[in-house]
């Protein structure tokens, strides 16, 4: 298998192990963005999150939840992100979250600050969208 995460769960690429469950796994970014940027995974290859069973979805957010403690002891605040899928800039297809420290200096800015503009929807446009997504 080619993939860089499934190949750290199988012991063939080095990583620092922070904790681990039977169902996911979370480590050292090997690429830090800031100092203690961590990745969870689960342990079974999905490229995305709802492709996962509910157990391991459970599993994941819990061991999320675990590990965002300690890495939030770092600086206080932590920017938790996830992209789903290739178009979401997802560039490794296998679902992981990363805990990224942050501090006011790092220039990293809110989500917003990601997009170039807002998207503009009227009244009518929200509701439609209220409707498709509660469906």
């Amino acid at each position: 298998m080619s993939c860089v995460f499934c190949k750290i769960i199988d012991g063939q690429i080095k990583a620092r192990i922070i904790k681990e469950t039977t169902k996911s796994i979370a480590f050292l970014d090997a690429f830090p963005l800031a100092k203690g940027h961590t990745l969870v995974i689960p342990k079974t290859h999905h490229v995305k999150i709802q492709d996962m069973s509910v157990a391991e979805n459970s599993d994941l957010f819990s061991l999320v939840h675990d590990v965002i403690s300690k890495v939030d002891r770092l600086t206080g605040a932590t920017l938790v992100a996830i992209h789903n899928g290739k178009d979401a800039g997802q560039e490794v297809p296998h679902v992981h979250v990363h805990l990224v420290p942050r501090e006011s200096s790092d220039s990293a800015g809110a989500i917003h600050s990601m997009f170039d503009s807002t998207c503009t929807l009227s009244d009518s446009d929200m509701d439609d969208l209220c409707r498709k997504l509660a469906d």
